[in-house]
């Protein structure tokens, strides 16, 4: 038996890329998925592989909307939280609106804090394992790049904080990075011909994230890279 069969797990930017990797790994373990994207087709392309998920339709950056969400499918213990969900627009500073700016911190930031609060009361009775993907603009500074490099800085920030908080109570919180140019949507428009040649399929990295969620406490509070953890572990 899988040490994730029945465990319970909330994934964000679920419909396509990397997300929809994880939530076909995790389904393949057996763990109870709770789903969200604001993609409802691509969505329900997830659910339809991952049978007995349960889903929601949301917009993270929407602090009401959000909530709405979490009220209706976050009703019961979680193990396992997994933000994947993000906005990546390029583009220079002086064209970037506020709207915009605003809605990729709130994807990348303000629903994690949301979605944390939320399983955060179980987790201190249970332990749980958060989960916060990353990437190279959470420690770097990119041009043209200025609201999603604002919002993972902040990810990296918050993700230390939760995993001193969280240690007493077997909470690990960590951030991964992919580690490796990935095939997704958001690839598709932002990397160029000679990355192109080495992407690899993200459901190669999905391991690292099923790794994590059986809790490595000793791993709290780092930012991972997920092509070597998962290297690693299939090493072992």
């Amino acid at each position: 038996m899988s040490a994730l069969e029945g465990k319970s797990v909330v994934l964000t930017g679920a419909a396509q890329g990397l997300g929809a990797a994880i939530a076909r790994h995790f389904h393949g373990l057996g763990a109870g998925l709770i789903l969200l994207d604001r993609d409802g087709e691509g969505l329900a392309e997830t659910c339809a592989a991952c049978p007995g998920a349960t889903s929601a339709v949301v917009d993270l950056s929407d602090v009401g909307d959000t909530e709405r969400a979490i009220a209706a499918v976050v009703t019961g213990p979680i193990d396992t939280l997994i933000h994947n969900a993000a906005i990546l627009r390029v583009e220079p500073l002086e064209t970037v609106s506020l709207s915009i700016f605003q809605a990729t911190l709130n994807v990348g930031i303000q629903a994690a804090f949301q979605l944390t609060q939320a399983v955060w009361p179980h987790m201190k009775k249970q332990g749980g394992a958060l989960v916060y993907v990353s990437s190279r603009s959470g420690v770097e500074g990119f041009a043209n790049e200025t609201a999603y490099c604002a919002g993972k800085h902040a990810l990296e920030g918050f993700s230390k904080c939760l995993a001193l908080e969280g240690e007493p109570h077997g909470i690990l919180s960590v951030t991964i990075t992919p580690g490796m140019y990935i095939h997704t949507p958001m690839s598709e428009t932002t990397y160029p011909p000679e990355l192109r040649e080495k992407w690899v399929d993200p459901i190669v990295l999905a391991p690292a994230f099923s790794y994590l969620a059986s809790r490595p406490m000793h791993l709290s509070g780092q930012r991972l890279d997920a092509w070597a953890l998962t290297q690693q572990e299939l090493a072992t």
